[in-house]
């Protein structure tokens, strides 16, 4: 008798009861899965030459489909062989002397394969690091040491031969081939030689050529921590000396010493032995964090995407080799291999770049609760503006809500002034920055304070439109507007990466009159630099900020002082910490406001209070001024009040009136293809399974669409798309399973499921 185990997808697959598992021909067995789209765990045999090699967590060699080609899969469990009536293929090959993943990491990985409705196998794919998987760094090197007992005095040797273990003796230890044979000042041969006689050992070892490269950093000790610092500090502890799965949402106003808290209590967690992670969403971030954590720790790994294969690596070893205290990492850190982990913080939780966009489309915080859950260990979500998602787990009692309503050492938060665009002069001439603005840029700057302006669109002008026709110009693979890059001299599109001349006439009505509208920061850049001559401007977005390090460099830059004005995009708008910044000058806060997106109000005041927050972070104090042309809508009013319990009591009431998340569950299904009518038909075919299927088996699933994608061609392929709507995610998955196998397929026609999509464009 066998029971069923759960798939993927709730499918069944044979697997045997623990009192079954001996055969009568004592075959060893493992359950493989595979970086394929295929819902199950496969069976194979282990030929007995592997048996005591292989271990769950690693990854092996195994035929697999027509022709019993090679596949490379991960093996998820070992033991004697299921009793089956077909016959099971062997593996091949091991592919790992040590482990990937342990029992905890495969447990999470599989539950990400069921709540992101995708397979196991592409999830352990994605989850373990290029660089990791191919070795990046490390090499096998042989080793040789003197065979124990030797009387070497007695030895009949050569000069050479004698210089070898004169060497090795003085050394005291193994050395490698290389290096033994250029200490001894002789050839390989020697070496070769007293190996046959036994007389020195060989053996092979994994070493990385990677050494972490950590600037030096001077140590500083713990801060004093203010009433509300201690409160939240020892509620976190609390939940960390009992052992409790909290999720702790930090809810601190900028400037409020979120970082002082998780430093103080990972030092609790490090005292106990344990490890801790640390998620941030920008690798403009990342440096900043991680100099905060070396004056502080010891042993600190960083994990980003930056970094080579062979960086990741090494650190990665030194994680999973418990080396390593605190692990501080963008996104897919949440998969760090810490043997100790005993507290998870995730700093910015509100940020949209903690959504993988990529199969499996995870949300790291969402992984980081499951993770907390299993291990039993508290997670921290801080921020100023947390997501409707969270503040919504507050207000029903599935999370503990900490506040920290005031700023370190009683400052107050920054003045906002909302400028009307409408009314300005300049900004009517095409100016960038208005009357009001240039006056306040101008005074911060004679006063010796330093000025931060944001404005969230890359390039020089974000669109080009043709005077007589009144149409933009778009990209030829995308349903996107072309920015012009005036340093480039391209007209790029920020989807694809597409470059193309301008046009000298309108694709549409072939009018020669074609204009540069709007402004995006290399503009701007431009026209800081024409209005204050003499004054040290740096731009960053992800056009200036290419080459590795470049993030750091520029922030220190304007950390010394040597930068006066620094401009950019989101990158420069959340978690920096600069004391003398007095003006921080949002260009244009509509950027973000009239998308077609339900979160397009939570966004926009999360950016304005967040780049609010730059400023004021001292004794000389701080303004900030939101030039718009929609002075009255309420995301705009209630981030200048730095309201952010009004504004959420808003918006959860509209999204309530709009059935919308954080009330629903919202699962985004996208068909792409190159022909259009094809793709709208399988569209409209898989609706009507879909349907169907909720009709006959009362599935309490709401669908809405099919519809042309908001962004209807990208990268040459069209789409459309559907939605799957429902107050429990169970229901959306019952649907899913029951009607995945039966959908209609189309050759030219793919297709990609987002649980609880955030980007809906």
């Amino acid at each position: 008798m066998t029971r069923k185990q759960g798939n993927l997808f709730g499918e069944g697959f044979d697997a045997p009861e623990p009192w079954e598992l001996a055969s009568e021909e004592d075959r060893w067995g493992a359950g493989v899965v595979l970086d394929v789209p295929v819902d199950r765990v496969f069976s194979y045999l282990v030929p007995d030459a592997l048996r005591d090699a292989l271990r769950p967590g690693m990854r092996v060699r195994v035929p697999f489909g027509p022709g019993n080609r090679p596949h490379t899969g991960y093996c998820v469990r070992v033991g004697p062989a299921e009793t089956s009536s077909r016959k099971l293929k062997s593996l091949d090959e091991v592919l790992d002397r040590e482990p990937l993943l342990d029992a905890h990491m495969l447990e999470l990985t599989r539950w990400i394969g069921e709540r992101y409705l995708c397979g196991w196998g592409q999830v352990l794919n994605s989850v373990i690091p290029a660089g990791v998987k191919r070795g990046a760094g490390t090499r096998e090197v042989k080793l040789y040491e003197l065979a124990p007992g030797l009387a070497i005095d007695g030895l009949k040797l050569t000069r050479k031969q004698r210089q070898v273990i004169d060497v090795l003796v003085s050394h005291g230890g193994p050395m490698r081939g290389e290096a033994l044979a250029e200490t001894a000042g002789c050839g390989v041969a020697p070496i070769k030689s007293l190996e046959k006689k036994g007389i020195l050992l060989p053996r092979n070892e994994r070493q990385s050529s990677f050494e972490a490269e950590i600037g030096p950093v001077d140590r500083t000790p713990d801060l004093t921590l203010h009433l509300a610092q201690k409160k939240a500090l020892n509620s976190i502890l609390d939940a960390v000396r009992s052992g409790r799965d909290e999720t702790i949402l930090l809810h601190g106003v900028t400037g409020s010493g979120k970082t002082e808290v998780y430093i103080q209590a990972i030092r609790e967690v490090v005292a106990f032995g344990r490890q801790a992670l640390v998620l941030v969403p920008e690798i403009s971030l990342t440096p900043q964090t991680i100099r905060r954590f070396r004056s502080r720790f010891d042993a600190v790994a960083v994990l980003h995407s930056h970094l080579s294969d062979a960086e990741r690596h090494w650190h990665w070893q030194q994680i999973a080799e418990g080396r390593v205290s605190v692990i501080v990492g963008a996104r897919s850190a949440i998969f760090a291999p810490a043997p100790r982990l005993g507290l998870i913080v995730i700093d910015e939780e509100h940020e949209t770049s903690f959504k993988q966009d990529t199969t499996p489309r995870y949300h790291a915080r969402e992984v980081a609760r499951k993770r907390s859950e299993l291990l039993k260990i508290p997670l921290i979500l801080g921020t100023a503006t947390p997501t409707l998602e969270s503040w919504r787990r507050v207000e029903e009692g599935a999370d503990t809500l900490i506040s920290m309503p005031e700023r370190v050492e009683g400052l107050p938060l920054p003045p906002v002034v909302v400028v009307d665009t409408k009314h300005d002069p300049e900004i009517g001439r095409g100016a960038s920055i208005g009357r009001i603005l240039r006056t306040a840029i101008r005074r911060a700057l004679d006063e010796d304070g330093q000025v931060i302006l944001f404005l969230n669109l890359r390039g020089f002008s974000p669109a080009m439109w043709c005077k007589a026709c009144g149409e933009s110009i778009r990209c030829a693979s995308c349903d996107i507007t072309l920015t012009w890059h005036k340093d480039r001299r391209k007209a790029v599109c920020h989807v694809c990466g597409g470059e193309t001349d301008p046009p000298r006439f309108c694709p549409n009505c072939t009018h020669a009159g074609l204009r540069f509208v709007g402004t995006g920061t290399q503009r701007l850049e431009e026209e800081v630099r024409a209005r204050f001559p003499g004054v040290k401007c740096l731009r960053m977005d992800s056009d200036s900020m290419r080459k590795p390090g470049s993030h750091d460099t520029a922030l220190e830059a304007f950390r010394r002082g040597e930068v006066k004005i620094l401009l950019g995009t989101q990158m420069i708008a959340k978690g920096l910490d600069f004391p003398n910044v007095t003006l921080v000058g949002v260009v244009d806060a509509d950027t973000s406001l009239h998308q077609p997106d339900i979160r397009a109000s939570e966004r926009t005041f999360d950016l304005l209070a967040q780049v609010a927050g730059r400023t004021g972070r001292s004794q000389r104090g701080g303004r900030v001024y939101v030039q718009t042309s929609s002075p009255g809508e309420p995301a705009i009013v209630m981030a200048a009040r730095h309201d952010y319990a009004g504004f959420a009591r808003r918006e959860l009431s509209h999204r309530r009136e709009m059935d919308a998340p954080p009330f629903v569950c919202l699962t985004r299904v996208v068909l792409r293809g190159e022909r259009e009518a094809e793709v709208q038909q399988t569209a409209a075919d898989f609706c009507r399974q879909i349907r169907a299927a909720i009709e006959a088996g009362a599935h309490p699933v709401n669908l809405r669409g099919p519809a042309p994608a908001p962004v209807a061609r990208l990268k040459k392929f069209w789409r459309f798309h559907f939605q799957l709507i429902a107050d429990e995610f169970e229901s959306i998955a019952a649907l899913w399973r029951e009607v995945r196998d039966q959908l209609p397929t189309s050759a030219g026609v793919d297709f990609v499921i987002d649980v609880d999509a955030i980007n809906l464009r």
